[in-house]
């Protein structure tokens, strides 16, 4: 959420936003329902004096006939007040909807372009693993060496459903002690926390109202989460740090659930696109300054791109297009690993900053040493999630026999240098 102050200053600045993110807003129509808002404010405030100063002199006098005279004018009054709160309420209530959908404004270096498609390449890493046979994909080499059972998995959960098995599940946990080694030499704290959630924290981060058709709904009407993003920033909602605690620097692990709705038809098999899978997530709170989120931003995605590269992956990173945007982020890069079979790149994770869009929402705010309070500026970005990065680590370090060579940094983990057939 944009401050209505910066909105009212600048609606081109909205206008341009919406239409570089090629969303559906009309600013217009927000400023009309803004000046009406305030319009009632000011009237309801009025009455209410009116009201009061009328209720005063009710209890100051004494005469009979005053104070019924009184009492008759303040029923009339009492009335009329009420008429204009149910209007100011009707009208806070269509003000707020709107608000929600403001778009947050995208950086100047955010690409012009309507889907992923249009996102643009900005480094390269890795060779390219050049095979003297015919690769397989990960699907069937999981199948193979017994790491993982797609038809088992469709039977317990249907669509998209998988099990992974044997050291499908002991390579799993190697990357994720493997990431949690990794991650906390860059500082962050750990945490695990929980996924079900509050409507509140998905309003606060920007995942709702848009995008409620992709959650998973309970039955009291919190939500399942999809990534750890959501409850660690409501956990701080409402709160106001010292800046000398800034910033505040995450690692969440936990498993995340996404419908994947729009997307049927698409990556139907495999581990690619699937409902629920586990990830590590780093979020960073720190001082409303853009170059200091900026700076954070660049550091997010490169430890991305170092543990990547600690894998031996192929991988490329792109700067998002501004139709690739969500609502609420200012800029966002992705990671892509190379997978062979397919001969494309597929995203493994993503780092965005929000300035104080997502804090402004939440109400999360710190303190200057004069006294002064602002929002707090957030940023996210992958750490890893999994099974995704099976996929490429698989298909990538296949072998002629069939086999799956370990990267190098995971084989302590595993406690071994291949998976092989048995």
């Amino acid at each position: 959420m944009l401050d209505i102050k910066f909105i009212k200053e600048n609606p081109d600045f909205i206008k341009e936003a919406t239409r570089k993110k090629h969303l559906n807003f009309d600013v217009k129509k927000l400023l009309e329902v803004e000046e009406r808002r305030i319009q009632l404010l000011s009237l309801v405030e009025s009455h209410r004096a009116e009201h009061n100063k009328v209720n005063e002199e009710i209890s100051r006098t004494n005469d009979p006939k005053t104070r019924e005279q009184l009492i008759i004018e303040m029923r009339g009054a009492k009335d009329h007040l009420k008429d204009k709160e149910d209007e100011l309420k009707k009208i806070m209530k269509e003000w707020q909807i709107l608000m929600l959908q403001v778009p947050n404004v995208p950086d100047m270096t955010v690409p012009e372009g309507q889907t992923d498609e249009d996102n643009q390449e900005i480094k390269i890493w890795g060779e390219k693993p050049r095979f003297d046979f015919e690769p397989k994909d990960h699907i069937t080499l999981m199948q193979d060496l017994n790491l993982a059972d797609f038809e088992r998995g469709t039977k317990v959960h249907g669509f998209r459903g998988y099990l992974l098995i044997e050291d499908g599940v002991r390579l799993s946990f190697a990357i994720w002690n493997y990431a949690l080694d990794f991650f906390q030499t860059k500082g962050f704290s750990l945490i695990i926390p929980p996924v079900i959630v509050r409507r509140e924290g998905f309003l606060g981060t920007g995942y709702l109202p848009e995008g409620e058709e992709d959650l998973y709904k309970t039955q009291d009407g919190d939500f399942l989460a999809g990534t750890s993003e959501v409850p660690i920033m409501s956990m701080h909602s409402g709160e106001i740090f010292d800046k000398k605690s800034l910033p505040k620097k995450y690692l969440g692990f936990s498993p995340c659930f996404r419908r994947e709705a729009g997307s049927h038809g698409k990556d139907v098999n495999g581990l690619i696109r699937v409902h629920e899978f586990y990830k590590l997530e780093q979020i960073i709170l720190c001082e409303a300054n853009h170059e200091t989120s900026v700076r954070f931003h660049e550091e997010m995605n490169r430890n991305i791109e170092e543990f990547i590269e600690s894998l031996n992956i192929p991988y490329r990173t792109v700067i998002n297009c501004g139709g690739d945007l969500g609502l609420a982020q200012v800029k966002k890069y992705d990671v892509e690993l190379w997978v062979p079979k397919e001969k494309k790149y597929r995203e493994i994770g993503s780092a965005s900053y929000f300035h104080d869009f997502q804090t402004r929402r939440l109400g999360i705010r710190y303190k200057e040493e004069n006294g002064k309070i602002y929002h707090t500026h957030s940023l996210n970005a992958t750490a890893i999630p999994t099974p995704r990065i099976l996929v490429s680590l698989i298909e990538n370090n296949q072998q002629a026999d069939g086999s799956i060579m370990i990267p190098k940094v995971l084989r302590k983990y595993l406690g071994k240098d291949f998976i092989k057939k048995l």
